[in-house]
């Protein structure tokens, strides 16, 4: 088995990254093949534009995905979503793990979306949600953010967490055909002591051996909708 982390601190002694750390012994002494992408450390280009492309369909008018559609097809996208493309497409399992920022992703994890995340491999017209073009992969959320558990949820301040989170484990990876595992969510992490924080982890081991037995979280499927998106069943109100 292969797992890709896609890592995105910019502090190399974070708990984050200490959290990815973890994440590679526990699957390396699984017996898996693990590849990291460290963001930060790699300098990775966050910033989609024309010069992902080293020839253009339409030199006149940038549509970005579908010049990745072109740029696939005749091997001319830049080298760096190139070599992240064929870790994803070589991945089973991929990790993301990153502090929550703004109710999101930090801004380089985003771009590695953006750039990395094509149309035409990737998805592409109905090839989205059970029928992806990354199905058969899974994915999950490995991160942290500065609130505290009773902020989050019916009724909280910042209301539900699978809320806050839907944008990315919906509309980026159920979207593409990955099977979403619950995420970790590390609370108040950096206000905690050193025995809170070992307590954290002992959480996150806990959470990364039962990985199997996970239920997946639930995503649209296209044999509900017709060919044009419309339910085939009336939705309640």
């Amino acid at each position: 088995m292969k797992l890709l982390i896609v890592h995105a601190h910019n502090e190399p002694q974070s708990f984050v990254t200490s959290m990815k750390d973890l994440t590679v012994r526990h699957f390396e002494q699984a017996g898996w093949q693990v590849q990291v992408s460290d963001l930060y450390a790699m300098g990775f280009n966050p910033v989609a534009s024309a010069a992902d492309f080293g020839s253009r369909q339409n030199p006149d008018h940038l549509t970005y995905a579908l010049e990745q559609r072109q740029g696939w097809q005749s091997k001319t996208l830049a080298p760096d979503i190139v070599a992240e493309v064929e870790k994803v497409q070589w991945a089973d399992l991929i990790i993301f793990s990153f502090p929550v920022y703004w109710y999101s992703m930090p801004a380089i994890l985003k771009g590695w979306v953006d750039r990395v995340f094509i149309s035409g491999v990737c998805y592409g017209g109905t090839r989205i949600y059970d029928r992806g073009g990354l199905k058969g992969k899974r994915a999950m959320l490995a991160t942290s953010l500065g609130g505290q558990p009773h902020m989050f949820g019916p009724g909280a301040v910042h209301g539900e967490l699978e809320t806050l989170l839907k944008p990315i484990q919906q509309g980026m990876l159920g979207y593409v055909g990955l099977t979403v595992l619950p995420p970790f969510v590390a609370y108040h992490v950096p206000y905690l002591k050193q025995p809170e924080r070992e307590a954290i982890m002992q959480a996150y081991q806990a959470h990364l051996n039962q990985l199997d037995s996970l239920e997946p979280l639930t995503m649209p499927s296209l044999n509900d909708y017709d060919a044009t998106m419309h339910p085939l069943r009336p939705t309640a109100g």
